[in-house]
């Protein structure tokens, strides 16, 4: 949950989920509905996706006990190299190395390195580092306190360097400027449009074809292109900045679903705020 979201968002989604589904079996028996029920409005659903299919891995490939080594973390869907890094280290207290941005920003002050961290040569950097610092034991607290280091001291602007208890050890001549990454994609905007069907006191939806949103229910894609919009949406996604406009539209012949308004389906956040904007603007009649 906390890929990509910050602890104050995924909190009540985490008591939630943790109400629901308190063990490794009871997720890996659940309806995948049930599951983008619960995440719904924390985004990027494939994260719930994997880590449904991982509770059934789990379950089929390793009697329900989940495993504490890396590389049998990795064959799990969804877990990469940091996943299964920080799930052993933290949980089974493996000695290796856990690489976030806190960390990372860490390792580049420390040995100052003033190439970009984020491609290939600079990842091989940042494990050979990270190896060298580590402990003969106690990899979970090791870890946490160089995360620490990253997340209170070691910041990313106006670093506490004063402050630092692993100064005298510091490279870095100009510990501000770094680490260095490569430079961003530029964003592409991207126009689509979309339906509003209301017909029979119910909401019109479409499963998603995927890849993006696989297993949600959308806005159909609209047909009345050329009129203006009831309502516009603006949204990011990846590297993208999207602008939905949508237009209130018939039924037709669609292959459509209908839903009650009070018992809709998982959707993604921005067609849920979009479905909340054209109900306030009347549209459900």
């Amino acid at each position: 949950m906390l890929q990509q979201t910050t602890v104050t968002a995924v909190l009540p989604y985490f008591a939630r989920w943790m109400e629901k589904f308190p063990t490794v079996a009871l997720l890996a028996n659940a309806e995948e509905q049930e599951v983008f029920a619960l995440w719904q409005g924390l985004g990027y659903y494939s994260r719930a996706r994997n880590l449904h299919r991982a509770a059934k891995a789990v379950m089929e490939s390793h009697q329900g006990q989940i495993p504490g080594e890396v590389e049998a973390l990795r064959s799990l869907p969804g877990v990469g190299a940091y996943a299964s890094a920080a799930i052993a280290s933290f949980a089974f207290d493996t000695v290796g190395p856990v690489i976030d941005a806190n960390i990372a920003r860490v390792l580049a002050r420390l040995k100052n390195w003033r190439h970009p961290i984020d491609d290939a040569r600079g990842k091989s950097f940042l494990t050979r580092a990270a190896w060298e610092l580590l402990p003969e034991k106690g990899g979970r607290l090791h870890n946490s306190a160089v995360m620490e280091l990253g997340a209170l001291i070691c910041i990313a602007r106006n670093p506490r360097c004063s402050d630092c208890p692993v100064r005298q050890h510091c490279l870095a001549v100009d510990p501000g400027s770094l680490p260095v990454k490569r430079p961003r994609q530029q964003t592409e905007n991207v126009v689509e449009m979309r339906a509003f069907v209301f017909h029979r006191g119910k909401l019109w939806l479409e499963a998603s074809a995927g890849p993006r949103w696989m297993g949600l229910w959308l806005l159909p894609v609209g047909e009345l292109a050329g009129r203006l919009p009831d309502h516009i949406e603006i949204y990011p996604i990846t590297r993208y900045r999207v602008t939905m406009r949508l237009c209130a539209e018939s039924r037709g012949k669609r292959e459509l679903k209908g839903f009650a308004l009070e018992n809709l389906p998982p959707m993604p956040s921005p067609h849920r705020r979009a479905v909340a904007a054209m109900l306030k603007k009347g549209h459900n009649r």
